[in-house]
């Protein structure tokens, strides 16, 4: 997976995720959503067979809030894994 920074401003994040449709970039817009520092997020694929999601993120210090959402993802797989070891 790659990372390519279109804009980063004080206020405005733009990058692109290289090799993700859906999966990831819609875990991290719903995480980013429960942000009150996060006044918008979104991603689109620019066409349907691209493996290429731009996402957009407007707030305050966006990209703080990128790295806190990326943490409580992994948090969260984390927790749901032990919690599925438990199963069997």
């Amino acid at each position: 997976m790659k990372v390519e920074v279109v804009t980063n401003e004080k206020d405005h994040l733009e990058f692109f995720i290289e090799g993700e449709r859906h999966t990831l970039p819609n875990l991290l817009k719903e995480k980013l959503a429960t942000d009150t520092s996060v006044e918008f997020c979104a991603y689109r694929l620019d066409h349907p067979l691209d493996q290429k999601a731009r996402f957009i993120v407007k707030g305050k210090n966006p990209k703080k809030a990128v790295e806190e959402a990326l943490k409580q993802i992994k948090t969260d797989i984390s927790d749901f894994g032990k919690a599925f070891e438990k199963t069997k």
